[in-house]
């Protein structure tokens, strides 16, 4: 597959100065699909930030100045207006672009709902939290004895089997450092190579069963 559709969102002014600067005078491949709510808020519900001039009428000012800015340099749009934010609206937008993917996608013969990148993600998440579990348990070995002994990154990984896999389980102690997880790493985590890692206390079956 060597096309399809990048998506990218933006709401009210943000990046103002970065994304519509690309996409006004950047290069020109693509549509914008602008989202305009009428109502603003309940009544007597918006904010006035000067007189007579609401936050709503600041976001419809941005939205209709933007969009005039990218028709000036002929930039194409499309403008899809809902009356009000609501479940049914909201549900109603997500049908919508579904739909429209799936179109698109027919269009030019491919299969929107085979995702194999989708698919690689979910896998590799999954070895990572399996790795953890044998990451603890080889923690938990250690630290039960007497003295406790900490280990380095490299003896965590080889009593793992998998050498191969160093960076990750320094991103998974780290993670779990962060987070005060029982885990205990003296040295720097800006300098893997000085961390000796072992638990607070062992036989935490909890965290690795």
């Amino acid at each position: 597959v060597n096309q399809g559709i990048s998506v990218y969102g933006n709401k009210g002014s943000t990046d103002q100065h970065a994304y519509i600067q690309q996409l006004r005078e950047g290069v020109h491949n693509f549509f914008v699909t602008f989202i305009e709510v009428l109502r603003d808020r309940p009544p007597g519900h918006d904010w006035e930030l000067e007189p007579g001039v609401t936050c709503g009428d600041y976001l419809f000012g941005m939205l209709q100045g933007t969009r005039s800015a990218l028709y000036a340099n002929d930039r194409e749009s499309v403008t899809v207006t809902v009356q009000e934010v609501t479940p049914r609206s909201v549900g109603a937008l997500v049908a919508l672009y579904e739909r429209a993917v799936g179109l698109y996608a027919s269009l030019v013969n491919i299969n929107a709902y085979h995702q194999p990148g989708v698919e690689a993600g979910k896998k590799a998440a999954g070895e990572v939290l399996a790795l953890q579990k044998r990451v603890l348990a080889v923690l938990n070995e250690a630290s039960c004895k007497e003295p406790v002994e900490p280990l380095t990154l490299e003896e965590v990984a080889e009593r793992c089997h998998a050498p191969e896999d160093i960076e990750m389980i320094y991103k998974i102690i780290e993670h779990m450092a962060a987070n005060d997880r029982a885990l205990i790493a003296e040295g720097d985590c800006g300098s893997p190579n000085s961390l000796k890692v072992f638990l607070g206390e062992c036989n935490l079956d909890e965290l690795y069963a």
